[in-house]
């Protein structure tokens, strides 16, 4: 089965490259733009099965502790749109898309693989943005909004990119901090990256 490991940084998933030496990995760099380009060049080269991220992520909620890892289940860019009057406005809501044009689902990049229930891990729904912040009024507003457990910089750009493509695609993701929450002292990246490559050897031993 021929398997792409896509990662952010080098540093989330150092230990796989060397224990899976027939998986091609791609590092594309931080955020949704590098995102996107490098894995549309690296699908245009090759056909893969299956496109695997894996990343560390931020955590909204009690229900996904810090160390935990969740498998996304959906996700959405979320601040491609407007902030008015402490309150986000999509692309949708002002009427600029249609919600349920492919590859959207209601406004969401759902991910419906056949390979969703491979690790038993809790299904979460995430948001991507492009600007991490530690302002309480948009970070209640984008909960309030979406309703979502988790945050980080790529993902809704892996679901983008394979759904457009129609490639199988997993997003693993394992949490580090709270959103919001600057301080790294308070952070649990060496764990997460722990549980992260845990889980992602897992994965990849069932294929």
């Amino acid at each position: 089965m021929r398997i792409l490991v896509v990662a952010a940084t080098e540093m989330e998933i150092a230990g796989i490259s060397a224990s899976f030496s027939d998986i091609d990995v791609l590092i594309t760099g931080v955020g949704a733009p590098n995102c996107i380009y490098q894995l549309q060049k690296k699908l245009f080269q090759q056909q893969y099965e299956l496109v695997i991220q894996a990343g560390i992520a931020g955590t909204f909620s009690d229900q996904y502790p810090l160390g935990q890892a969740v498998i996304v289940k959906r996700d959405q860019f979320a601040d491609l749109g407007f902030y008015e009057n402490q309150q986000i406005k999509t692309l949708f809501d002002a009427g600029f898309q249609a919600g349920n044009v492919y590859p959207f689902t209601n406004g969401w990049l759902e991910n419906d693989s056949k390979y969703l229930q491979v690790l038993n891990l809790p299904k979460a729904n995430a948001i991507t943005v492009n600007t991490v912040t530690d302002d309480r009024g948009i970070i209640k507003a984008y909960k309030s909004k979406y309703d979502a457990g988790i945050e980080s910089m790529e993902g809704a750009a892996l679901h983008f990119v394979c759904l457009m493509e129609s490639v199988e695609f997993l997003q693993l993701r394992t949490l580090s901090n709270w959103v919001g929450d600057r301080d790294k002292s308070n952070w649990k990246i060496k764990e997460a990256v722990t549980e992260l490559n845990y889980q992602l050897s897992i994965l990849l031993k069932t294929f």
